[in-house]
């Protein structure tokens, strides 16, 4: 860890950065808060100053804080939606973004060269902070205002919603309680305390993941459950039937909520994995829907060269034009809430309005491990014996973007790729049905050899 907090302070100084300061923070995995400190140590010993979160904060609170503070760059301890017996060290630009491909490498390089010279400097943490090197610095109230400019928070405390909400452990425990205190919404959260095991439960808002939300929904008969992920950059949706509402059809309603509800125009980014039905909705607005491979990295370049109304991706996260270029599952989940109290609408009524415009779209994925030996293999079945016809149904365009995509007539697609972090290929499907997805992923499976 700490040769990876030097290769970001050699990269700070060697990009003229390192005056601007670097912003530490940490979600609450085990021993995160210690990770941050020996980070914050060694970017202290390199003069650089450092501006310390005193607690577990949300990646979203000290994305947007390296933006506030006007800082070279943000250091942040977390593994996101990973399970708990991983930590990880996540990087973000100035602009409190993902770090592109060019900074990425450029870490990578020094990482390299540090493991190879053996150079880490430190600065005890109690010597640096006397020194006025490491300086603790709250990011809430700064992220809790720019949330207000962004979504009208009083209105929302003013309604008589039943709220269930699930941070999983994470970081995101206590934000939307602190957000929408002092009102009328009845607010109930679960696994609201820090427990690094994470008992359970995986730390991902998804379907499989949030048995305990859907059935706290139903109980209380709430109108909605809101989940994030372990450092709330993502966003599960559970609707008030207790039914997961897939991280597609999220996406689409948030699309529609900022083009209709409230009239605003602008690109639209999406990742190779996400839904055909913002392509239908730009026909719709007349705005353009602009295409990338997997991850915010590539999502969050176009957003800015396009100034994007949205841009997101498969797994949950969305970020927002006039905020971070980033994920951030708390206003996603703001903003789904608004859509609500806008329209009067249940989350089922939304998705039905939603179909009534763009047509029914359902959405399933299939993960599958393979041994490391297999990923050529796999790779050569595909691309040596591509399908002219998935299902019945001949396929009209094929791409090689992010893995192998089948797009047939009827608009439905089907996409096999390798997960970028793990052993697994993961096969998606988007059709008018699910009975008709679990075929298209059953013949995706098929093509693959598995």
């Amino acid at each position: 860890m700490q040769v990876c907090a030097q290769a970001v302070a050699d990269y700070l100084k060697e990009s003229n950065l390192a005056n601007r300061g670097l912003v530490i923070g940490y979600d609450t995995r085990f021993a995160s808060e210690d990770f941050a400190a020996a980070a914050a140590e060694v970017a202290a010993a390199n003069g650089i100053k450092v501006y310390l979160c005193p607690r577990a904060m949300p990646t979203p609170v000290i994305s947007y804080g390296v933006r506030e503070q006007k800082a070279g760059g943000g250091i942040i301890i977390t593994a996101s939606h990973n399970a708990g017996i991983w930590n990880g060290f996540k990087f973000k630009s100035a602009d409190g973004s993902s770090a592109p491909p060019e900074v990425t490498e450029s870490l990578e390089k020094n990482i390299a060269r540090i493991l190879s010279a053996g150079k880490v400097k430190q600065l005890p943490l109690d010597e640096a902070t006397e020194q006025g090197l490491i300086e603790y610095t709250d990011l809430d109230p700064a992220y809790f205002t720019q949330v207000a400019r962004l979504v009208d928070l009083e209105k929302l405390r003013r309604t008589s919603l039943k709220l269930v909400v699930d941070p999983m452990y994470g970081a995101g425990m206590g934000y939307f309680k602190r957000l929408l205190a002092d009102g009328a919404i009845e607010l109930t959260e679960i696994n609201g305390e820090r427990n690094p095991l994470f008992p359970g439960i995986h730390p991902e808002p998804i379907a499989a993941n949030l048995g305990k939300l859907s059935a706290e929904v139903r109980n209380k008969k709430a109108a909605v459950g809101l989940a994030t992920d372990g450092d709330a950059d993502r966003v599960g949706i559970i609707d008030e039937n207790g039914e997961f509402v897939t991280q597609l059809q999220v996406y689409a309603l948030l699309c529609l909520y900022l083009l209709e509800t409230r009239g605003e125009r602008g690109a639209i980014v999406k990742t190779i994995t996400t839904t055909s039905m913002l392509d239908r909705l730009g026909e719709i607005y007349n705005v353009p829907v602009y295409e990338t491979a997997v991850g915010f990295k590539y999502v969050a370049p176009i957003m800015v060269r396009e100034n994007a109304l949205i841009g997101g991706e498969e797994s949950g996260g969305y970020g927002f034009r006039g905020h971070i270029v980033e994920r951030d599952g708390i206003l996603a989940a703001l903003y789904f809430l608004d859509l609500m109290v806008e329209t009067g609408k249940t989350p089922s009524q939304l998705l039905a309005h939603l179909y009534d415009k763009v047509g029914p779209h359902h959405y399933q994925r299939l993960d599958l491990e393979f041994a490391a030996g297999e990923r050529q293999t796999i790779i050569n079945r595909i691309s040596g014996n591509p399908p002219d016809i998935i299902d019945g149904v001949k396929v009209a365009k094929s791409d090689t973007l992010d893995g192998f995509r089948f797009t047939l007539a009827d608009s439905s697609w089907l996409l096999i790729r390798f997960s970028g972090t793990e052993p697994v290929l993961r096969i998606y499907a988007e059709t008018d049905s699910m009975a008709r997805a679990a075929r298209l992923l059953e013949q995706g499976r098929k093509l693959a050899g598995h």
